[in-house]
């Protein structure tokens, strides 16, 4: 199974590759990405100076983490001097180098790193939102490089395609969609108090969580700027997550919050798990899967569900959860016609799939 994508001149003989964080934050955590086989390395992100980390600043839960760690502890220089110089040692694969974060930044480290990144990806968490200053700053960085790169949208931004656009008629080949979702708030009940928060008392939110969000934005990029490289990261957590980012529109994927969810291995597994998910799925390549066009048929009359009885274990969740009041439990799980609006979600949450909505009129 072939499991390579190239964009940009970038060659990657996998699309997975680790999101800037807490896990390629030094040369040692650089080389395991590559010995885990990630297609291409990135960065945690550097700036000009140095960050304040509240801690501790990680909060991990079963399907998201909460963050407050910030940007690179470690100065531009150790980075120029050390960590990168001693990576480039066996570099064998793209390195993507993330900077933040302002215009001013991009003057001063653009240049730093150029030797160094076969691509560069800028953050602009903390730029806001208007699309004037970005496009400044995008238009800075082209100014100082040839190389590729890539602005990373915060999902605070309003206007996706807007962003999309104006980073394209500045110069930027791609996005990579999307940064963590904040500001949000952990509270300790019993403590009356908040955790992991900034001196604000926020943190901001990754992992599983903000997928569906995240699946959302590279799409709506992609249709509004084909041209534009995405680079999609946001919830992945499987080979599975990996073939939908694909599937909306992305070029790569990156995955870091999963990873302190589950364990480091996670990479590895992912990358062994693809050729046998793209297979399960139907699609003779990686290659095969961005050139698909994502169906959207949408359809505005559905039919009454029915049971398969057979199937049923009369758990009775359906009845609990239909917001029409519309399922009953008699001799059999019984759907009124009269009052059930067809939405589906009795179908969508059978945990043994006894329920069907068939098609009907035109759609069959």
């Amino acid at each position: 199974m072939n499991l390579k994508t190239t964009f940009d001149g970038l060659k990657l003989d996998n699309p997975l590759m680790p999101a800037s964080g807490p896990l390629v934050g030094d040369t040692e955590k650089l080389l395991f990405m590559k010995d885990a086989g990630c297609g291409a390395v990135v960065t945690k992100t550097i700036s000009s100076k140095l960050p304040n980390v509240p801690k501790p600043c990680i909060y991990g839960d079963r399907d998201f983490v909460m963050n407050s760690e910030l940007w690179s502890e470690h100065p531009y220089a150790m980075w120029q001097e050390t960590i990168l110089p001693e990576y480039m040692k066996t570099k064998d694969r793209p390195l993507i180098v993330s900077l933040g974060y302002s215009k001013e930044d991009m003057e001063l480290l653009v240049p730093i790193f150029d030797s160094f990144a076969d691509a560069f990806e800028i953050s602009t968490h903390y730029v806001g939102t208007d699309l004037s200053v970005i496009a400044q700053t995008v238009r800075t960085i082209r100014r100082h490089t040839e190389k590729p790169f890539y602005m990373k949208i915060s999902p605070h931004i309003p206007d996706p395609a807007g962003f999309a656009r104006t980073i394209k008629e500045n110069g930027a080949q791609g996005v990579v969609a999307v940064n963590s979702l904040g500001p949000t708030m952990k509270i300790d009940i019993r403590e009356r108090k908040i955790l992991y928060g900034n001196e604000q008392g926020f943190v901001w939110t990754s992992g599983p969580v903000i997928k569906n969000l995240a699946l959302a934005t590279v799409y709506r990029i992609k249709r509004a700027e084909p041209s534009l490289t995405v680079i999609g990261v946001g919830g992945i957590k499987s080979a599975d997550d990996v073939i939908e980012f694909l599937l909306a529109g992305a070029s790569g994927v990156q995955m870091l919050s999963a990873a302190l969810i589950k364990g480091k291995g996670l990479y590895r597994k992912i990358i062994d798990d693809l050729p046998k998910r793209l297979e399960a799925h139907g699609f003779a390549s990686v290659q095969d899967v961005i050139d698909t066009t994502l169906i959207n048929n949408v359809s505005y009359q559905a039919s009454v569900p029915e049971l398969i009885e057979e199937k049923c274990i009369r758990c009775n969740l359906c009845v609990e959860i239909c917001p029409y009041f519309a399922i009953e439990m008699k001799d059999v799980i019984t759907f009124d016609a009269e009052k059930c609006f067809e939405c589906g979600l009795c179908v969508t949450k059978c945990p043994t799939q006894a329920i069907i909505m068939p098609k009907r009129g035109n759609d069959r």
